[in-house]
């Protein structure tokens, strides 16, 4: 009854107004987008956006540039009618945000598929105007709103911004995946294009429309998109700020007269080095005239430059009062906007954008590194942003130089690059680097083809092999004013230890490590290294010996409970007094004075004389997120001194220069790191073995076991007689163990074990166990005698161990973007039921992995319905599937919450590949198999993969 009240008139508009949204929103589509490849100013990354279609015959959509990306695109829309098809970048302006993606319109056939006008004029102050789009991601949302502004200067995100023009502002609360979307008017004209929003505000910004449009022109018309530059960025400033930068009033009043509406000139902000207006323009330059017409707006300043590239132009300004013409030869802006990349050693480079320049005020050339990483890896906060001005003492001044240089690079090469940060240029940097070209064999060019959308990648250089190594010969440092000469003999048996890792796998989530390894057999080059150093066998290692040294390593020996690895090198190659450390033999009891020798994180030399304060049964708590390597089952050894807390690696010495702890680090829970000391005698079992050149194979207890204390042994059963032999046999502890978790899934756990969970550990094979190192019984048997108490009843059962040759990772599956491994050591000890040797370890941002959410901790059970237990079957079965084509997975949470996926196959951007150990020769060795395709684009880096669980 209330809607027949409503006026005629009113009513009659609303139901256009309804007929109007609902034609608007059949031209509106979804975008979900990666740019799969760190490129600019843009990262590697997964999104979505919104486009509308701008020629239906064409196929031709409108978005931002931001959401088309600067690189390598890949991307799909849905319609209205939840149709979907695949989509490419047709054109990316080099500085506006805006873009035209193409799609084959027979791709939708249940759907006429809807066009909008363009209609920039539209765009004035006061006007009503809807926003269809993913507004917060929810799929066709509407805002509405009303235009506040037109002449806002562009908005500076920080990364990639757009510049030289004026923008649209309104109060629409439109939010993430919104951009992208048509700003309709009530006619159903699109009027601006929604472009950014101000953080944590209602205000949105949307650009005209007017570059767009002549672009679609040029597009339909099979012309070029034809761009010009002089490299000057421009700003709207108010009457009053042009007056204070010199403005004259006769030509304040000349200009209000000539354009009444205008509140503000052009008036130029950076004028970059090099480009073709410098030296004649100047920041603070007012801008008048060009080739004699008055201008006011960049729309027309557009046209001209854009009309007049290659040729010269006039620019009349005013300079602090005085007028001055100036000529100008209008460069290309496309030839100044990198349409190619090259991959090597895992970095990512390509000649500097305008955009980069534009950002930093500075000169347009030179080669930029977009992803710092692999080989270029300086740091853990350093992964892009910088300028390489040489390789190898060779000059890098442009892209081509950089290839040259670096074809000539064998690999393993120690080499010498000097770079400039963008933020801070008048500072040059030098670093030496390992140069990697064996996880990374192919230097890649990647070009951009306008025609397909794609990146067309090529190898341009294999690599050259390595040169064989050396002797060479140094001297240990010496401790001056140290009085103890323990100490000085003990700097001569540590060593550097650096550790790469190409590939993210068991949960680490580091690509370099570095830390300090004790050498424990000078003859034999073996070498004792925290695993928080080197958790995996898949990896390159550097140990440095006297400082001085490079030799390469190999890991020999991890344990898969003490957080130790054993590594080995050539020790005909190092030509030093290396000495091997004496380990004692005997335990270092609390209160016992030690000498502590640390090294800090910057691997500086820490020494003092201090107490040890405390001896306890470790618990290292689990990484919820992402299972991880934890030891378990040991005791650890605290010290009275405040460098045991910024001391990462070193040794607690006894006066006579005997080790009695390794002082090692732990990578714990939210990657918090634990220091702690660890006594000798608990690692001699292995160590002697490894002396007598016996590299020893361990059996494992299947379970993590708990300290329990006298005080609750009682309540659970255990007699005064077991309590009264476990102070006499450990006075100053008095605890014995209970079975607080059991690794069932180990897939070569025993079925008959006998321990339960909440089992008390009374002895094993008749010996009583009440220290961690009475648990070192079970290395070298099968099955154990071992007297419990269950329920409170005292009872013999027989405890299986388990074999470690096989407990390593050996394999790992690159596939789609996501590390497929099988579940590793902390997996297995953390879950209760293991649904799938299938284990998703990391995925690569940008990845079909990442944009279908794939998330790591996952495990994949099937793959279009066929069950897939092992990564072969796995391999077996997405062999199969074409590329650019749909499939689906079977997958299970690390909560075992079964779930189904769908994923399209992606081998342009991701070919599979595996990484496989090869066992034959000793130490063991990997292997990469890969297809050329994936030679071709080079591997994608440890440092963009994800290692942390999503929630699905």
């Amino acid at each position: 009854m209330a809607r027949d009240r409503l006026p005629h008139w009113l009513r009659k508009w609303q139901i256009n107004k309804q007929k109007t949204i609902k034609s608007v929103a059949k031209s509106v589509v979804s975008i979900h987008f990666c740019q799969t490849r760190p490129f600019d100013t843009d990262p590697s990354m997964s999104g979505q956006a919104t486009g509308f279609v701008v020629d239906a015959e064409r196929g031709l959509i409108l978005t931002n540039r931001h959401v088309a990306c600067a690189g390598p695109f890949w991307g799909r829309c849905i319609f209205y009618n939840n149709e979907e098809c695949d989509v490419s970048v047709l054109y990316r302006d080099p500085v506006h945000d805006f873009a035209f993606l193409k799609f084959d319109p027979e791709t939708i056939r249940h759907m006429k598929i809807m066009e909008l006008e363009l209609d920039p004029e539209g765009a004035q102050v006061g006007v009503e105007i809807k926003l269809l789009g993913n507004h917060a991601r929810e799929k066709y949302s509407f805002l509405s709103a009303l235009i506040s502004r037109v002449d806002r200067n562009a908005p500076e995100y920080g990364g990639y911004s757009d510049f030289n023009t004026n923008y649209i502002q309104a109060a629409a609360a439109a939010s993430g995946g919104s951009s992208g979307s048509p700003v309709v008017n009530a006619a159903g004209k699109v009027v601006a294009l929604q472009a950014g929003r101000r953080k944590g505000g209602w205000i949105n910004y949307f650009l005209p429309l007017y570059r767009p449009l002549r672009a679609l022109q040029c597009i339909q018309n099979d012309r070029p998109v034809t761009r010009g530059t002089i490299q000057t960025q421009w700003t709207i400033e108010p009457f009053d700020e042009c007056r204070r930068l010199g403005l004259t009033s006769e030509w304040e009043e000349h200009v209000r007269k000539m354009a009444p509406k205008e509140t503000g000139m052009l008036v130029a902000k950076i004028v970059l080095p090099e480009g073709p207006a410098d030296g004649k323009l100047q920041a603070g330059d007012i801008l008048l005239k060009v080739n004699g017409e008055l201008l006011t707006q960049f729309v027309r300043l557009d046209d001209i430059l854009d009309s007049n590239v290659d040729q010269k132009i006039r620019i009349s300004i005013q300079r602090h009062g005085k007028d001055l013409d100036v000529y100008c030869i209008v460069g290309d802006l496309h030839a100044i906007t990198p349409d190619r990349f090259v991959s090597v050693a895992g970095g990512t480079f390509h000649d500097l954008s305008y955009q980069q320049a534009r950002l930093y005020a500075i000169a347009c050339n030179g080669v930029y590194v977009c992803e710092a990483v692999g080989s270029f890896k300086i740091d853990d906060d350093t992964t892009s942003g910088w300028i390489v001005d040489s390789v190898d003492k060779r000059l890098t001044r442009n892209l081509q130089e950089f290839i040259e240089v670096m074809k000539t690079i064998p690999d393993r090469s120690k080499i010498v690059i000097a770079y400039r940060p963008i933020q801070y240029l008048h500072m040059t940097v030098t670093r030496v680097i390992d140069l990697d070209r064996h996880w990374h064999p192919m230097m890649s060019l990647a070009v951009r083809n306008d025609e397909t959308g794609v990146w067309n990648f090529s190898g341009i250089a294999n690599p050259i092999p390595a040169k064989p190594p050396a002797p060479q010969k140094a001297e240990f440092t010496q401790l001056g004013g140290n009085s103890q000469t323990a100490t000085a003999e003990i700097v001569r048996s540590f060593v550097r230890v650096s550790c790469t890792l190409p590939l993210k796998l068991d949960g680490f989530p580091k690509t370099k490590t570095t830390g300090c390894g004790l050498v424990i057999d000078a003859d034999k080059g073996l070498v004792f290294v925290s695993r928080a150093i080197v958790p995996h066998d898949l990896c390159d290692i550097n140990i440095t010996v006297a400082e001085s040294i490079i030799v390469t390593g190999k890991v020999v020996f991890m344990h898969p409970l003490q957080n130790y690895a054993i590594l080995r090198y050539d020790p005909g190659l190092v030509l030093a007094p290396v000495r091997s450390a004496q380990l004692s033999t005997e335990y270092i009891k609390q209160g016992q004075g030690t000498i502590f020798v640390g090294f800090d994180s910057n691997l500086r030399l820490a020494i003092t004389k201090t107490t040890v304060t405390q001896i306890t049964t470790g618990i290292i708590p689990v990484n919820a997120s992402a299972p991880r390597y934890r030891p378990i089952n040991i005791e650890s050894i605290m010290v009275d001194t405040e460098l045991s807390t910024i001391c990462t690696s070193g040794v607690l010495l006894g006066e006579d220069g005997i080790v009695q702890a390794f002082w090692l680090n732990i990578l714990g829970a939210d990657d918090c790191e634990y220091n702690l000391g660890l006594a000798t005698p608990s690692f001699l079992p292995v160590i002697s073995k490894f002396q007598q050149g016996v590299i020893p194979t361990l059996r494992i207890l299947n379970m993590e076991r708990c300290v329990l204390e006298m005080s609750d042994a009682r309540p659970r059963g255990v007699s005064n007689k077991w309590i009264n032999e476990v102070a006499k046999a450990d006075p100053s502890r008095q605890q014995l163990f209970i079975v607080g978790n059991l690794g069932r899934p180990l897939s070569f756990a025993h079925e008959d074990d006998d321990l339960r969970v909440g089992d008390v550990i009374l002895t094993l094979n008749e010996k009583l166990i009440t220290g961690v190192s009475d648990l070192d019984i079970m290395y070298d048997n099968e099955v154990l005698d071992a007297v419990i108490v269950r329920n409170e009843q005292e009872m013999h059962v027989k405890v299986h161990t388990v074999p470690t040759k096989d407990i390593e990772t050996d394999r790992a599956v690159v596939f789609c973007g996501a590390v497929l491994q099988k579940p590793h050591l902390a997996v297995r000890q953390q879950i209760s039921k293991l649904p799938s040797e299938i284990y998703v370890s990391a995925r690569s941002r940008g990845s079909p992995a990442h944009q279908y959410e794939l998330s790591p901790a996952n495990f994949i059970t099937a793959v279009n319905l066929v069950p897939t237990d092992d990564l072969d079957s796995f391999v077996q079965e997405v062999k199969k599937i074409p590329d650019n084509t749909y499939f689906s997975l079977r997958c299970v949470t690390f909560d075992n919450i079964p779930w189904i996926m769908t994923m399209k196959k992606n081998d342009h951007y991701f070919a599979m590949s595996e990484y496989v150990k090869d066992t034959s020769s000793s130490p063991a060795s990997w292997k990469v198999i890969t297809d050329e395709a994936s030679m071709a684009q080079g591997n994608i880096t440890a440092d963009a993969m994800d290692v942390e669980r999503d929630d699905c």
